[in-house]
């Protein structure tokens, strides 16, 4: 089953974190979610330069899928294009203002957090419906 394009940022980031999880066992998702927050996958996703850099390779490609050979409609550059706007709105960081004095997360940090989290349920739940079950790691979903 071919992934859907939506899902390609999905999953980088569930496998960085995952990644991230595994190079530093006893930590929680939660802490790994955190840990990536900090990373340069992270900053490069936030940025838009991850999108930036997808869609000059499908312009130098004619938008032709590498892996399919088949053309991506309009329709979903058009929906990676409002994906790319959506994550850098709500991955925005202030690193120097993460935490409160109470060490809770600030309400913008905190929306960044929840995207994450969401993103790796999303992806989880595509490995699931779509059998592909030796793909979860962190097992948000149970």
């Amino acid at each position: 089953m071919n992934k859907p394009y939506v899902l390609y940022v999905a999953e980088l980031i569930y496998k960085k974190i995952s990644e991230f999880k595994k190079n530093n066992s006893g930590i929680s998702t939660n802490d790994a979610i955190e840990g990536f927050i900090g990373s340069e996958t992270y900053e490069e996703i936030s940025s838009g330069r991850f999108h930036d850099n997808w869609f000059k390779e499908l312009e130098t490609n004619k938008f032709i899928d590498t892996k399919s050979g088949k053309k991506i409609p309009k329709e979903t550059i058009r929906l990676l294009r409002l994906q790319k706007d959506m994550v850098i709105k709500q991955l925005i960081k202030f690193p120097e203002l993460y935490y409160t004095k109470s060490h809770f997360p600030l309400e913008v940090s905190q929306r960044a957090f929840d995207n994450l989290w969401r993103m790796c349920e999303s992806y989880e739940l595509w490995c699931r419906e779509s059998n592909q079950e030796h793909l979860i790691f962190l097992n948000i979903i149970d």
